[in-house]
């Protein structure tokens, strides 16, 4: 078993959106960095002990998806007619395996159902009932829909539909009580969460889970589960997870683009994934974000919105989590 000289890095993010520092409490700002600082910091021992970048992906975003401070997994946003319908990816740099799963209703972790996708080969997406019968039968878990149920994703679905609005994840706490903090104004906030990691081995992989966006038309699938869009990792080049305006992402092949931006123009990271987030993504009214690593170890966090939740940590290096545009990450 070889050993890369590049020390093992994750990062992870929450989602992106508008920045509300006007409205944030300490307190609520100090969960948010706590959650994010719990999940880098099992991540990082993970990578410390030698697991592989795909195991610590899906472990990452399986520990988002059950925070209910993440639009994933439980606290997920409900849809029109008041059900949650779930997608996640996971894509393995080393030989471009992947799985994904999307419209998921009983799933207890979605990311885990595609990984069992992944592991098990042929199709490379399953949806709806096609695929809770076969995650189930691949041993994971499974629980009632109102599993997913938190009373403030519920507010959240109420105002937007007595404002006969849709919302691209999920509204804000500001419209429901001004009282009620929120680092990022949910009404303008992209709820997708995701993984991105650079192993020990020099192995790539990525990981992005959500449940959507408040009050969305059921049936509707962004780019969260697509590859090339929402989700992508290649040895040769990147792994990247994306957030934010999942039509525009899917139309600009996002995930896809930063990859091919390093491999085929010969740009560095940040210049790439900068490109895709500033320059080409805002003309479709592709609003949000994405994390990446490449295979040196490099890591970019890139957002075009006022604030994204994020975190950064290498191997024996303290992590590092932020929320705010001001606040410096490792590809600045």
């Amino acid at each position: 078993m070889s050993f890369s000289t590049t020390p093992a890095v994750i990062a992870i993010h929450g989602g992106a959106g508008t920045l509300s520092r006007a409205s944030i409490s300490v307190e609520q700002q100090a969960r948010y960095r706590a959650a994010l600082d719990e999940i880098l910091r099992s991540a990082q021992a993970m990578l410390a002990d030698g697991a592989a970048a795909i195991d610590v992906v899906t472990e990452a975003v399986r520990q988002l998806e059950e925070c209910p401070l993440f639009n994933a997994g439980r606290g997920a946003v409900y849809t029109a007619d008041g059900r949650h319908e779930l997608d996640a990816c996971v894509m393995r740099g080393s030989d471009l395996a992947a799985g994904a799963v999307a419209g998921v209703r009983t799933l207890r972790n979605p990311i885990l159902a595609a990984r069992a996708v992944m592991e098990a080969g042929g199709p490379v997406m399953l949806i709806g009932p096609g695929a809770e019968q076969f995650a189930a039968g691949q041993g994971c878990e499974t629980v009632a829909p109102e599993w997913f149920d938190t009373p403030e994703r519920f507010a959240q679905l109420q105002a937007m539909q007595a404002s006969d609005r849709t919302a691209l994840d999920h509204d804000g706490a500001s419209q429901l009580a001004p009282t009620v903090p929120a680092p990022l104004d949910e009404r303008d906030k992209f709820g997708t969460v995701g993984a991105v990691a650079l192993d020990a081995h020099g192995h790539l992989a990525a990981a992005t889970s959500t449940g959507g966006m408040t009050n969305k038309r059921p049936g509707r699938v962004g780019d969260s589960p697509l590859i090339g869009a929402g989700c992508y990792a290649n040895d040769r080049t990147v792994a990247v997870s994306c957030t934010g305006v999942g039509e525009a992402f899917m139309r600009g092949l996002a995930a896809y683009d930063v990859s091919a931006l390093v491999e085929y123009v010969g740009l560095p990271l940040r210049f790439a994934a900068k490109r895709v987030v500033m320059d080409k993504l805002p003309p479709l009214g592709g609003r949000g974000g994405l994390i990446a690593v490449d295979a040196r170890g490099n890591v970019a966090l890139p957002f075009n919105t006022e604030g994204m939740y994020r975190g950064w940590a290498r191997v024996g290096e303290a992590p590092v989590s932020a929320i705010y545009a001001d606040e410096a990450g490792p590809e600045q």
